[in-house]
């Protein structure tokens, strides 16, 4: 992980990036489907559904993300004994959990 103008960056595997982007390429499809239903007066039920899905395939998406987060930032800091990863993982989490 580096640090460029103050902001934190990660280096991310061409194998990560490409599963990550194509989970996110799944949501954006879903959730033009779902825009297109819209338009085309679908009834509720049936978007509704699918609005469903896009909430299962985000927080999918986000699983995976922590986990790469845990096995490979959170590991770096730990072992590094870098202050406060514990702190910093926590409060992560809680944020997500809100």
């Amino acid at each position: 992980m580096a640090e460029k103008n103050g902001t934190k960056k990660k280096l991310r595997s061409p194998e990560e990036i490409k599963a990550l982007t194509n989970r996110l390429n799944r949501l954006e499809g879903q959730v033009n489907g779902i825009k297109k239903m819209l338009e085309s007066d679908v009834h509720c039920p049936a978007i509704l559904l699918q609005v469903s899905a896009v909430h299962a395939a985000l927080n999918s998406f986000s699983k995976e993300l922590l986990s790469q987060h845990i096995r490979t930032c959170v590991t770096h800091d730990l072992r590094s004994g870098k202050e406060g990863a514990v702190e910093a993982f926590v409060a992560t989490v809680q944020k997500l959990m809100r």
